[in-house]
Order: structure tokens, then sequence, then C-alpha cells
């Protein structure tokens, strides 16, 4: 096909011309992060029934600036339509996600149908296309058009998707006339995505797919004026992956013209977006070649020069400090090194004031505070972030460390204390539980805004908080924790609370917690006082804010109540609205496998082995990302988040970080990584897995007992009421199965790597070593995993995945984790410590509550066969709990303590009941 070529504008003015005569418009950004196929997290979430923790994904979309969110409930194992139903049935409730409209994106129709069902307001379809033929098109879009949502069409018909600008108006202009003409649709609701291509990829017939976009954009708008244009802006620099700036370039040139000739919306994953006259005029020329396929040379051109601009963006030279800064008064000077986190000189800046206040102290209550109050503008307002805001503590700590002797000396001399701080906290990660990664932040977070925090650290009892908070006179107490028996720990908590008189406000954070759990569960134990559920540490200030407010406090406290009393009235409707079912039903509908046409692989050897000081070096590739930048509330998919237009910059610099650091630990083995694996042979036995000594089975060693399904399901969808111990031959069939297990650590050392290496005043660096152990943790456990199935037990000796895919579990079997979804009792984890010895072999302990220390640990089951796959147990009734506490040996008391969190009931009413 014959290219049309053009000169290169002389300037923007002639750029604007030669595009389009429009006016450039707002550009609509759509959040696809609650997409089952584009984010693992919201997949993982939905499978686990975690719908508050889901709802939380789209709430942080849409405070992240999206306009518009992309619900996909699209994955092989879900009940695509009950996800999408139940989702969206949420979403409504929920004022602050419920104002965006809503993407209902899936290839089913069916799923599509049941979203437009439940969608309150208009909803946009994403899509439907003319590849199946005009009368499939006009069914769906008249359907469409009933529920009253706008539609996304693909430029695909019965040929393909359209890849020339002709196609793409033709396939475009063809829809349009059936839409409008046949169906009625309003043009306005019609959305037209003409396909974005990846362009210079060495292929001649791709050089033009950029021109084809946005010409075919251009003619869409004139013809068709009232239709909007969308589509996924990242696909068009898919050949230079890798080369962050290039590809930056890339997409401000494109959406540049793209938008001026009529694209109003899309995804766009272009990273840090420059403004079009701010990229490098070399590379901004380079990058308009190819996009407008201007030359013939253009792609080879790009390719040569790409190198050069790796780094910074600009030119392979480094980057020189900007040091303007240094030359403004030393008021500014504190401003700018808090804001920017920069502690090269504030030691000298923090002297320079000191010179010139009447008193040491007035150097923190003028100077650094006005800073820190800038700082902390600036994060309300969404303009930093997290990371960052840790910067400037570390900024402002090394300035108060050095006027501490000053301060210590004007104390002295005075014989007065100094003045107070905004409000008094007390933080404590609840007894039985060690993670304090989430608790560190909130508590930096606070002191840099003039809070005094004490943090009591991990494990910690409710008698030492209780006492530590009437010693000091705290104004506020901070509950955090991980694991789910920490929930019941902080009711135990908030009833001593009661019990002592307390009245200061409770406040309630960490991974298990929810504002569900804190309305239904602690705060009605606490009636005196309230307990308050904090989302994250970017709302710890304003709840804390208004807490020790005069003004506020009485106001919001009453607002709060009322808002969970309305929360426990929805909670009680909707569990009543779940139907489940007896156990004995969901044993008869258990999840089937064919036993008789499959042989259970062998393990390379039975019982455990201990892996010692494993090389840290072979974990790093298996390191996902996307949870540690999750630890910093930075939301977004890695790599894709160091692209993001809102947080990409950020996410950088921290990734930068975090190389740098996990280099050190490696190369000078900050911290130690040791686990041990295990495999036993072993049957089911009903609900219950039966592990022998040997393989002549005739000597029973442990039980590992499971949980089953009981939620209520649709016949016609043929969906199973699993439990783990379905993926394990039953005793009967006379198969020699296996069940393995594992516990791996890399948090050895820890402690003492932090003490050494890291400032006591430096609180960023000390979160980042935390933050980087769970992730090798998390590693470690992915690369024995990878060795258990490719060598180990060798079920999988071929295997060859990518990071990517490990990440996304396309393996074969599954390592589920007791305390999570698929067995919720964390108490399954003694006998595995039993059976490996874990605590001599790998240096893990178990708390009372089950939680592993050191911290940065995994532990769980391996089991090999192919239709073995993850599952949220869910709520199970009560006759489940009494069968589970005889199989267990266990009071009824005792059972519903460790199975809290997944009770259908409530004990404390059905025992009223019984009385």
């Amino acid at each position: 096909m014959a290219r049309v070529r053009v000169s290169p504008p002389q300037s923007r003015t002639e750029v604007d011309r030669m595009t389009t005569g429009n006016a450039a418009q707002a550009f609509i950004n759509v959040g696809e992060r609650t997409n089952v196929t584009g984010s693992a997290k919201f997949r993982k979430l939905i499978e686990a029934n975690d719908y508050p923790a889901a709802l939380a994904v789209a709430r942080q979309q849409v405070e992240s600036g999206a306009q518009i969110i992309d619900i996909n409930m699209d994955e092989g194992l879900l009940d695509s339509e009950k996800a999408m139903e139940t989702f969206l049935n949420l979403i409504a409730s929920e004022p602050d996600i419920a104002r965006v409209p809503v993407m209902i994106d899936s290839s089913k129709w069916t799923v599509i149908e049941t979203g437009l069902k439940c969608v309150q307001g208009k909803a946009i379809v994403n899509s439907i296309s003319l590849k199946e033929g005009e009368d499939v098109f006009l069914d769906h879009a008249k359907k469409v058009l009933r529920y009253g949502a706008a539609v996304v069409v693909m430029a695909f018909d019965e040929q393909g998707q359209a890849d020339t600008a002709d196609r793409k108006v033709e396939i475009c202009e063809r829809a349009y006339k059936l839409l409008t003409e046949k169906v009625g649709f309003p043009p306005e609701d019609i959305v037209f995505d003409p396909n974005i291509f990846a362009v210079a990829t060495g292929i001649e017939e791709h050089n033009n797919y950029g021109r084809d976009f946005i010409e075919a954009t251009r003619r869409i708008k004139e013809k068709m004026p009232l239709v909007h244009i969308s589509g996924g802006v990242s696909n068009l620099s898919f050949a230079f992956r890798g080369n962050e700036p290039v590809r930056a370039a890339m997409h401000s040139v494109f959406l540049y013209h793209a938008i001026r000739a009529g694209m109003d919306m899309g995804i766009v994953n272009a990273g840090q977006l420059s403004p079009y006259d701010d990229i490098p005029a070399e590379l901004r020329d380079l990058c308009e070649d190819v996009v407008l396929n201007r030359r013939a040379d253009a792609t080879d051109r790009l390719l040569e020069a790409a190198p050069r601009f790796k780094g910074d963006g600009t030119t392979g030279k480094p980057k020189e400090k900007d040091l303007s800064w240094r030359e403004a008064p030393v008021q500014e000077r504190l401003t700018h090194a808090l804001v920017h986190g920069i502690t090269d000189f504030i030691e000298e800046d923090t002297e320079e004031a000191r010179q010139q206040a009447d008193k040491p102290l007035h150097v923190i209550e003028g100077p650094l505070m006005a800073g820190m109050n800038v700082v902390g503008d600036l994060f309300g307002a969404g303009k930093m972030f997290l990371p960052q805001v840790v910067k400037s503590a570390r900024v402002m700590k090394q300035a108060v460390a050095y006027l501490q002797p000053f301060l210590e000396e004007e104390k002295r001399k005075s014989g007065l204390d100094q003045k107070p701080a905004a409000g008094k906290v007390v933080m404590a990660t609840v007894k039985g539980d060690v993670h304090d990664i989430g608790k560190n932040i909130v508590g930096v977070v606070l002191q840099c805004n003039n809070y005094e925090v004490i943090d009591l650290g991990v494990m910690v009892s409710s008698a030492k908080i209780l006492e530590t908070a009437k010693k000091e006179k705290a104004d506020i107490i901070g509950l955090s924790g991980l694991i789910t028996p920490s929930l019941d720990e902080m009711c135990f908590v908030a009833a001593e609370m009661e019990r002592e008189g307390f009245d200061c406000p409770l406040l309630i954070g960490g991974a298990t917690t929810s504002r569900v759990h804190t309305a239904v569960k602690i705060s009605p134990n606490y009636e005196k006082g309230q307990a308050i559920y904090v989302l994250d540490a970017s709302r710890a200030v304003g709840v804390v804010s208004k807490l020790l407010s005069e003004t506020d406090r009485g106001g919001y406290v009453k607002e709060i109540r009322e808002e969970y009393v309305k929360v426990r009235e929805n909670h009680v409707r909707n569990e009543a609205a779940k139907r489940r079912i007896s156990l004995a039903t969901a044993r008869s509908n258990k999840f089937a496998i064919d036993w008789a046409s499959y042989t259970p692989p062998k393990p390379s050897f039975l019982g455990a082995k201990a892996f010692n000081d494993y090389p840290l070096a072979e974990l790093v590739p298996y390191i996902d990302w996307t949870p540690f930048f999750q630890t910093w509330e930075l939301t977004g998919r890695y790599p894709m988040i160091l692209k993001d237009n809102k947080v990409g910059a950020e996410a950088q610099k921290l990734f930068n970080d975090a190389q740098d650091m996990l280099k050190r630990m490696v190369a000078e083995k900050w911290v130690r990584a040791a686990g041990v694996v295990g495999f036993w042979p072993a049957n089911s036995v009903g609900d219950d897995i039966t592990l022998f000594t040997d393989d002549t089975r005739k000597h029973e060693l442990a039980t590992l007992y499971t949980l089953r399904q009981q939620i209520a399901r649709d016949p016609s969808r043929d969906r199973a009421h699993t439990a783990l111990a379905d993926f394990i031959a039953p005793k009967e069939t006379g198969l020699a199965d296996y069940v393995g297990g594992f516990a791996v650590t890399t948090g050895l050392g820890e402690e003492e790597a932090i003490a050494r290496h890291i400032k006591v005043t430096d609180d960023y660096s000390r979160i980042l070593v935390k933050a980087l152990c769970d992730r090798l943790a998390e590693a470690f456990a992915e690369r024995m995993h990878a060795r258990v199935r490719r060598e180990l037990w060798g079920y999988a000796a071929g295997e060859t995945l990518s990071n990517d895919e490990l990440i996304l579990e396309k393996y074969r079997g599954i390592r589920p984790a007791p305390g999570y979804p698929a067995q919720p009792d964390h108490t399954e984890k003694a006998t595995l410590w039993r059976l490996m010895d874990v605590q001599n072999a790998a240096g893990i302990e178990l708390t009372e509550s089950y939680a592993m220390w050191p911290g940065a640990a995994v532990s769980g089951f391996y089991f090999a066969h192919p239709e073995s796959h993850y599952f949220g147990v869910g709520k199970v009734e009560r006759d489940q709990v009494e069968d589970y506490a005889g199989r267990k040996g266990w009071t009824i008391a005792e059972t519903e303590r460790w199975l809290a969190p997944v009770l259908n009931y409530d004990p404390r009413t059905v025992r009223e009941e019984a009385a």
C-alpha cells in the first residue's frame, strides 16, 4: 500500500493545522485495576470473596483520578455473572465510588447483561463489534440502549480488525448507521475504538499505524461529530519496552496529535507524560517522524538514538543537580529540603536557623513545622505521595536530632518542659501478630504533623497497651494487625478499654481489618468511646485531627456512630440474604476428580529437607514488585505503575531506591534466607487428609484438617463446594498420593541489619528494608515452589514460565497457606512445624496466635494435582463448626475462636438463644 509522505512541520501551529482543526479537548482517563484479567491482586480478592478489599481497589482508582472505572470479571474459575452482580451492587452503596461511571467490560454477553441489570445511572458497555455479523451486533446494541447505557464499539468486522485509516472509518461509519438508524442509538453515547497498534516494529506495514489512527479519528469526528474516540495508548510503543523515556515521549507526541484530532478518552499507561514542548527537540522530532510516518528511515533513526535517551529522558549525559534553591533564605531552603526529601544540607541550614532564633525550640516550631505544614498540605491535596512524605520525615528527624543537644541544654537551664505536641497517640501491633510496616508508616505520617507517637512495637498485650495509654495520658490508641486472629484480639482490647473506663478514640488498621468488621465486631465492645477504621496512612492525619479538635470531635464521632449503625444493619441484611447449605449437602457436591485415570507423581524424597543460607541473589528474579508499591500506598501493577500518569514519577524514584538498597542487602548479606520443604504419603478421608510415615501407609503420621465451602450456588452453573481434601486421592481409591509442605524466611538478621546499617532517624530506609525482606520472602516461596514442581517433586519437569506467568499463577499445582481463604484456620501451621521441625530447621517461630517470626516468612502446603486450584471457603455454618470441633478434638468455643472471621453466625446470639 502506498504511503502518504509529508514534510516535517516547521512549527507548533503547522502541526495543529496538519492534524486537525478542532480545539484540544479534555481527555478522560479510564481506570482498569478493577479488572481480573489485568490485575492479579484484584482477581485474587474476587476469588477469595474479599469484596471489601476489592472495593478499596475501586476507591483507590477513583481517588487517583480515574474518571471511569472498567470492571471485568472474565476468569475461567470465577462465576463471572455472580461476581459482576455482587461487586456492582456493593459499589452502588459506596458514594465515593458510585460518583464515577462504570464501564462493564466482558467478552461474554451474559456477563455484560448481568452488569447492566445492576448499575445505577448510566453505564458504558465494553464492548460490541461487527465481528459476528450485523444480527448479533444489532441485538446487543438494542439491549444496551434498553438499559440506557453508552457503548464502546471496536473497529472490528467479519473480516477482522481494522488496521488502515480507510478500514477504520469504513467500519465505524457502518456501525454508526446501524446504531443510529436501525437501533435509534444516541450518537453521543457511542464510543469508537479504532485500534491503536504498535509502530516502529521493523515491519514496513506497521509504519503508518499511528498516522492511520490519528487520520481515522479526525475523519470519524468530522463525519460523526457527537461520538467519542478511545484507545489503549501504551500499545503504540510496544517495540521500545524497556526504554521508558522514549516510550513516554512517543505517547506524548501521539496524544498531542490524537487529542487534537478528536480522541477524548482512553487507557493511558504513558508514564511521566511530558508536555509536548518540554520533550527534547531531537527526541520529539524523532518520535514525530515515527508516529506520523514522515520518513522511510524513521524507525532506524529512532532505534539508533534511543539508547542516548535512557536515564532521565533527555540525553545520555548525567543530569547535573539544580542547586539554585541554595540561594534562597534559610526558611525557604528548609521547606525545599523537607518537600523534596534532601538531607545533604539539613544540618548546616538547621544551624543557620538556630543562630537566627531566640531558642532552639523555635526552629522546630517555626521554620521546620512551617515546612512540614507544606508537606502535609501537598499530601492532603494528592500532590505528594507516601514515599515522599516518609523521606520528608527523615529530613525532619535529622534536623531535630541535630537540635537535640541544644534542646536538652535549654531545658536544663530553664527547668521547663518543652511545648507539648498536638496530641499523643499510643500505637501497637496486637498480641500474637508481628507485622508492623503499615503501622510504622502511619506513625511517621502522624509525627510529620506534630503528633507524638509512642510505638510499642509488635506482639503487644492488651494490658501493656492500656497501661502505657494511662501512664502517657494518650489522646488516642491505635491498633494494627495482619493475621485474622488479630481481629479477635482487637475485639478483646476494645472490651478491656470499656471495662477499664477508657473513653479515648480507638483507631483500627491493618490488612485484615475493615470498616465492616470494625462496625460489626469491634465498635459494640467499646461504647464509652469510639472505634474507628482507618483505611491507610493517607487518612490517618485527617481522622486524628478531627478526633482531637474541640470543635469537630463531637460531630465527627456522632457521624461515625450513625454510619456504623447503618453498616451493622446492612451487614445483617446482606448476611441474611446469602443462603448457605448444610455441610452434608455441600459434601454431596464436592469437587469431583476422575481418580481412575490419574497416577499421582512421587516426590524425589520423603520427610523434610532444610535449605540454610539460601543465596539471596537467586531470589531477586522472582520478586513480584506490585505488592511492594502497595505497601507505600502507590496503586498500580508493576511495571505499568512506573509509567502511570499520576504516580509514575514517584514510583520510579521509589523503585530506584529499592534497587539500590536490594543490591546492598544481597552483596553484603544483610539478612539470611532459610527454609524447609517436606513431602509425605497422603490420602484424603472425608474432609481431612491423612499423612503416613512411609509408602507402606500402615502408620499414620498426622492429619491435615480442611474446611468446605457452604455458600448456596446456582445448580445450573455446575459449581462444586470445594475443600482442599478434594485434591488428594481418597483412601478408598488405593492410589498412593502425596502432600508437600514448606516454610521459608528471609528475615533472619533483619533487625540487626537495620540497627547496623540504617540511621535511627531514617524511617524511610528502615521501612524500605522491611518491605524488601517481605518481598524476598514471597520470592523465596515462589522459587521453592518452582523447584518443587521442576525437580524436588518433579511433576512439571519441563516447565518454562516467565516471572509474569509465575505471578499470574499459570503453573500446575497450588501452595495454599493456613490462615488464608482456602484454609482459614491458622492453627494448621502447628502441624507443619511439628512435621518439619521448622523452628530448628529454618529458625522460624510461631507466636501464640500462629503468626510467624521473623515476619518476613511464608509457609503452606503443596498440592500437585492438575485440577487443584485456589478458592475461598467463605463463611461456614454451625454444623460445620461442630463437625470441625469433633474432628480436631476442640471445644465449640475454641473452634469458634479460631474460625471467628469465617463464622456465618454470632456465637453470642446462639448462646443467648440457647439460654
